[in-house]
């Protein structure tokens, strides 16, 4: 069931990022600036989130977290054990329905270049610059103030 409603929600998520149909006339126009940036948020994790069941964190399992995190647990029953589990399982709620995302591979695995360059100006980020000077690999110690042994000399204040 979770996963059906992780699909329908990617799904539902998808069509609300597409712009043609976010402001088609079948849909309520979307109140924007002069920028044509939403004056307020068109969705949000929550409410995207609510579709989801919560899972249940056990006393057990909620004691245990506390003991690998070196933290100690509070008193159960106590309105400060609720609100803490409770945010646990909203945390564990968002994890689960993230790794339930299908994601198509497109064989690219390097990270894209999220930067906004105007198109035809910017880096060629396919080209490394090479000059017949440049300095690389071992070469560089020659610029540093200190090395030894091929490594470079940082100095600290600690003693051993």
């Amino acid at each position: 069931m979770l996963l059906r409603s992780v699909r329908q929600a990617g799904c539902a998520c998808r069509r609300s990022l597409n712009t043609s149909s976010r402001y088609s006339t079948s849909r309520a126009t979307v109140e924007t600036d002069t920028y044509g940036i939403p004056l307020r948020p068109t969705w949000s994790v929550q409410e995207l989130l609510s579709s989801y069941p919560a899972p249940s964190i056990s006393p057990a399992t909620f004691k245990r977290l506390h003991e690998l995190s070196a933290l100690l647990p509070p008193e159960e029953g106590t309105p400060e054990y609720v609100r803490l589990k409770h945010q646990l399982e909203e945390l564990i709620k968002l994890v689960e329905a993230t790794k339930l995302i299908k994601l198509e591979k497109t064989g690219n695995i390097c990270i894209p270049d999220g930067r906004i360059i105007a198109e035809g100006s910017g880096i060629p980020l396919d080209k490394t610059p090479r000059e017949d000077g440049d300095v690389r690999g071992q070469d560089l110690l020659s610029y540093a103030s200190r090395s030894m042994n091929g490594m470079y000399v940082v100095e600290t204040d600690r003693s051993r």
